[in-house]
């Protein structure tokens, strides 16, 4: 697939564990996105980092290599802080995807096909009607549940390609739909493809959202955690020890070659320092997604 956007670069990128992510605020990465989904050629896509997906790049090369060749977005509290130790400053917004994708979607004026793939089909059903309610003027086509065979998945290429789709969020989970989106989606499927994780979940009701006050101080991991304790406790309890490991050994040490899918054995003792300078910030102030919000 096309791994770079034909825009410049709006505004700064910071990076992180050697993967730079767009430091965008609200309306500069709603504007920019809704550039990308006019462009004639694509597809581009756009993912989201959190503390999460870094601990994942970082044991799993395929997904670094996916996440490479991305439009990467920061998402939570994680990344804030771990650019704030790597870089010397905070993302100027949290651009997490269950705000962003619900925010894009109203941004978007211009009627879009908008393709869908992942989730139980029940949820995926759930989350069409209720996109049709959120952006009426755009039209949703479900594709596929997310029940399908990731390493024989002709068929729903081929309905892809024959739905004629501008954007696609696919719904599989990371690191699987950005690994997938990167070996399969081509220019005949989308122009934007994004990997939405468990937003169809979201939108869909089968999960709630946290109350508005804990996701205005960034704690909704701690509701998350207190309604799925025994799929999500590995996820922050060890992960986030994990997160801040990765942090503090980036930051003595540089990205391990291991990380970066090279073979050690064949590099000797050199160490490899793999962080990218960020671009000088603009002047602004944080911002959050309180208006962002799906309804």
């Amino acid at each position: 697939m096309n791994p770079a956007p034909n825009l410049p670069l709006p505004e700064p990128r910071m990076p992180l564990f050697g993967i730079p992510v767009y430091d965008l605020t609200w309306e500069g990465a709603l504007s920019y996105v809704n550039e990308l989904a006019s462009l004639p050629l694509g597809p581009t896509h756009m993912a989201f980092l959190n503390a999460n997906n870094a601990n994942l790049m970082m044991s799993d090369p395929d997904y670094r290599k996916a996440l490479s060749r991305t439009v990467l977005l920061p998402d939570g509290i994680g990344v804030d802080l771990a650019s704030r130790l790597l870089n010397g400053e905070r993302f100027v917004a949290n651009l997490n995807g269950t705000d962003f994708i619900p925010a894009m979607l109203s941004y978007m004026d211009t009627p879009r096909r908008i393709g869908l793939i992942g989730g139980r089909p029940e949820v995926l059903a759930r989350a069409a009607v209720n996109f049709r309610r959120h952006a009426p003027w755009h039209e949703f086509i479900e594709i596929s549940d997310g029940f399908f065979d990731k390493n024989n998945c002709a068929g729903v290429l081929d309905d892809l390609k024959a739905a004629r789709i501008d954007i696609l969020l696919v719904a599989l989970g990371t690191p699987l739909q950005e690994i997938w989106i990167d070996r399969n989606i081509r220019p005949e499927h989308a122009r934007l493809v994004i990997g939405v994780g468990a937003l169809f979940d979201f939108v869909s009701g089968e999960v709630p959202r946290a109350p508005l006050w804990m996701r205005h101080i960034r704690c909704e991991w701690v509701y998350r955690l207190w309604l799925e304790p025994k799929r999500l406790w590995y996820r922050y309890i060890v992960g986030i020890p994990v997160f801040l490991g990765h942090v503090a050994r980036f930051k003595l040490f540089g990205l391990p070659r291991h990380a970066a899918g090279e073979d050690p054995r064949s590099q000797g003792r050199r160490r490899t320092d793999n962080r990218i300078e960020p671009r000088s910030r603009r002047a602004g102030t944080r911002q959050e997604p309180t208006s962002r919000r799906y309804s």
